[in-house]
């Protein structure tokens, strides 16, 4: 009898069927559209005069891991759409359309469905449709157990709105801090090395999904934001200078309330603050900076929103430092 597709480890019927599954989810988030060859959205012409598509791609990295120790699958799928979606908000872009696409070694429809359901219901939170993706069976690349994700987002925005307006960030600028839900999907090769591998608290702690902040982000439009930071890995200092005019630094408190998992990492691992800051968010997933007249705008457009907003620091010129001679 001659070769077969299936019998060299790939199923097509299988893969047929996960994508009936996600077909038969029930939600707006989902996109009528899976299962053709593309995806689309159609542009709303009379709201946008000059409008920017802009796109963004991601992924999870070793906190998959994780998700494997624990058999847990669903929250990574948050990340994935998170660590996208809150790419392109900094911009100033409404999330419109998520792709994903899942490679692995066998195709296990439990975990499949798992992980789709995790990004559908990061699609949900982010207001932005599931339009399509790609699930590859690759039995000779990847373990039997093994899969990766990666994430790509599209969003739109009003070419005068775009973010960051650099020429008005200056010396003095506010910065505010909007809360982590904890790790976020940064920092996990040292993390791994650093925590017990069998410790199932730290672990579900560790798997608590990235915070998506479109929703508040949204809420907080028009109240004198002059630029945003996805705070990932390289941690706060480095992330928030992405978006800061040349020459000029964040100088940062560190008052706030670091959460008691980045004590824990720092001191089971020996490692020191400066490492700490160069690696994680320690607390705060998203930086904005404001523009000083309209601060007291900003602060009470939170509040009536319900969102809790931190001063964490200003902008700052750069130090110079002297060459020695």
């Amino acid at each position: 009898m001659g070769k077969t597709y299936r019998g060299a480890g790939v199923d097509i019927r299988k893969g047929e069927r996960f994508v009936d599954y996600i077909k038969s989810l029930s939600t707006a988030a989902v996109s009528r559209e899976i299962g053709g060859f593309a995806g689309g959205f159609e542009i709303d012409t009379r709201k946008y005069h000059r409008p920017v598509i802009l796109t963004t791609t991601d992924g999870v990295g070793t906190k998959l891991m994780i998700a494997q120790k624990l058999k847990r699958y669903h929250t990574v799928g948050i990340d994935l759409v998170a660590m996208c979606v809150n790419d392109l908000i900094t911009a100033g872009a409404k999330p419109v359309s998520f792709l994903d696409y899942i490679a692995c070694g066998k195709i296990n429809e439990k975990v499949m469905h798992d992980l789709i359901r995790g990004i559908v219901a990061g699609c949900e939170e982010a207001d932005c449709s599931l339009s399509g993706g790609e699930t590859a069976e690759m039995p000779d690349m990847y373990g039997e157990d093994d899969f990766d994700l990666a994430g790509f987002a599209v969003g739109i925005v009003e070419k005068d709105a775009m973010l960051p307006f650099k020429a008005e960030i200056e010396e003095g600028t506010p910065l505010y801090g909007m809360k982590s839900s904890g790790i976020h999907s940064n920092g996990f090769s040292l993390v791994r090395k650093t925590l017990p591998p069998d410790d199932e608290r730290i672990l579900k702690e560790l798997l608590i999904p990235t915070r998506i902040y479109v929703r508040e982000f949204a809420a907080l439009a028009g109240a004198g934001l002059l630029g945003a930071a996805h705070i990932t890995g390289g941690g706060l200092e480095s992330n928030i200078e992405r978006i800061l005019p040349e020459g000029m630094t964040p100088e940062l408190d560190y008052k706030w309330d670091i959460p008691d998992i980045f004590h824990e990492i720092q001191d089971r691992g020996k490692i020191s603050t400066g490492e700490m800051r160069r690696v994680f968010n320690l607390g705060i997933g998203m930086v904005l900076a404001v523009r000083t007249e309209d601060t007291a705008v900003f602060e009470k457009k939170a509040r009536t929103a319900g969102i809790e907003v931190l001063k964490v620091g200003v902008v700052t010129k750069r130090r110079r430092t002297r060459r020695r001679t």
